[in-house]
């Protein structure tokens, strides 16, 4: 059984130390100042990180980005859309604001590359496949959640001004600067990984405080938080079982089948927890991040279970 990694028990921390002592006021103004700049700097970082020439190189593989990109901007939705309509009264509406906001979430990068890599599959594919989720998921991920939320707030120009401000400016300014500044990130690159999830560790304090204050706990029964796993469980196995399906019709090799099911059935953490800061209130964000957060833990226990699979798999055959 996979054991809990360092960063998931510095998450579960956080959520404590949040329901113990929340932040309040002139500390709440504070944190939410820093909060900002630590965004910023994350997504200035992960511009710093993404090389276009991965891209580039393998978009002629369109067969197989197309179909990530359905996966993760499509399906997802829809899945999301349809468990939604079929049983509403299943989860809180607040609880359910937070499935389908992950549902609208681009795919990770950091795991999807290196549980492609466990399993012998095309890193090179994943590579771009992931990176293009995420620079598209800056613009597409914020119409997604106005569309399928139904929520015109969200696409007010506000979000517009915060998610340019905040997230699009910084991430070009670190595309700007990765000619001269690449072989430095590319040394640093523990630095880069503890500055990212540090942010990411304040954004979900500063959330959870307001979540907290708001209620959070008198709301959501540990049933309530059992029925989400459930739910979350639910979306990642059937889109697995999609992107199989899909790959084998399609006649994938097996490296590609690898990077379809890895990378179109993962959401990233390090781009949901500073959206859903952008996109949402602060009474809001703690709600809606916590089906993302247990959506974290599913997908890397389940898919490096699938990783490892693909590995034991190629080593058969050789």
């Amino acid at each position: 059984m996979r054991k809990l990694d360092p960063f998931l028990l510095s998450l579960i921390g956080a959520v404590t130390l949040a329901t113990v002592l929340p932040c309040q006021g002139i500390a709440t103004t504070v944190l939410e100042y820093l909060t900002d700049a630590c965004i910023m700097v994350m997504f200035f970082m992960q511009g710093l990180k993404l090389e276009r020439r991965a891209i580039w190189e393998n978009m002629r593989n369109w067969k197989l980005q197309g179909l990530v990109l359905v996966c993760t901007f499509a399906l997802f939705p829809a899945l999301g859309l349809g468990l939604h309509l079929v049983a509403p009264g299943l989860m809180e509406q607040s609880t359910w604001l937070g499935v389908l906001f992950l549902c609208c979430l681009p795919s990770t990068v950091q795991s999807s590359i290196a549980l492609t890599s466990l399993a012998n599959g095309n890193i090179a594919a994943s590579i771009c496949a992931a990176t293009l989720s995420n620079i598209m998921g800056i613009f597409i991920t914020p119409v997604l959640v106005s569309l399928v939320l139904h929520r015109h707030g969200v696409w007010s120009a506000q979000a517009i001004g915060g998610i340019a401000v905040q997230l699009l400016l910084p991430f070009l300014a670190g595309q700007m600067f990765q000619p001269i500044l690449h072989k430095w990130a590319h040394r640093h690159k523990k630095l880069i990984s503890i500055t990212d999830r540090s942010s990411i560790l304040l954004v979900v304090y500063t959330a959870f405080s307001h979540a907290v204050v708001e209620g959070i706990w008198r709301q959501l029964s540990l049933r309530h938080i059992a029925t989400l796993i459930v739910v979350d469980t639910a979306l990642l196995v059937s889109v697995l079982v999609v992107t199989l399906l899909v790959s084998r019709m399609a006649g994938f090799a097996s490296r590609d089948e690898v990077s379809l099911i890895l990378c179109g059935s993962k959401k990233s953490l390090a781009s949901g927890v500073p959206m859903a800061n952008v996109l949402f209130p602060a009474s809001a964000a703690g709600f809606v991040i916590l089906p993302l957060i247990l959506y974290h833990q599913i997908q890397l226990f389940l898919c490096t279970l699938i990783a490892r699979h693909y590995h034991n798999k190629h080593l058969a055959d050789v």
